[in-house]
């Protein structure tokens, strides 16, 4: 099954915790847009100069490397059902961590993440646990 990379394993990546191939091994892969705004998000708040570059230069090679999946009718439809689905059960997640699961449930992805307790709430979202090593 192909798996949508969290942007939770590219943090853990970029701190020194291995590659893509160990943390999902050689599965078809992809990242969500909103995992592309996250780490961009993540090299605008960089403290200085030195680590924003750092920062820069693996999201670019991350973005070169995994094409982002844009929000498209599809995507909205399935974060539409779940997020009805989680509020009818009484639980929430982020709002960027019910996009990245609706992109995807609508592509038919499991999401690799190190953050499974929100992730594992979202109703047909198989999830791939990657333990941190950074």
């Amino acid at each position: 099954m192909a798996v949508l990379i969290d942007t939770s394993v590219l943090i853990d990546i970029e701190r020194g915790g291995g590659g893509l191939d160990s943390a999902v091994g050689d599965e078809d892969r992809a990242i969500s847009i909103i995992t592309q705004s996250e780490l961009l998000h993540g090299v605008h708040r960089a403290a200085d100069d030195r680590i924003r570059a750092r920062r820069q230069a693996f999201v670019e090679r991350i973005l070169e490397a995994l094409d982002p999946i844009p929000i498209d009718s599809r995507v909205a439809r399935a974060h539409a059902a779940a997020w009805a689905q989680l509020d009818a059960a009484g639980t929430r997640i982020g709002a960027h961590d019910l996009w990245i699961a609706a992109t995807a449930l609508a592509h038919g992805y499991a999401v690799a993440t190190v953050n499974t307790r929100d992730f594992t709430r979202v109703p047909g979202l198989t999830v791939v646990q990657v333990r941190p090593t950074g």
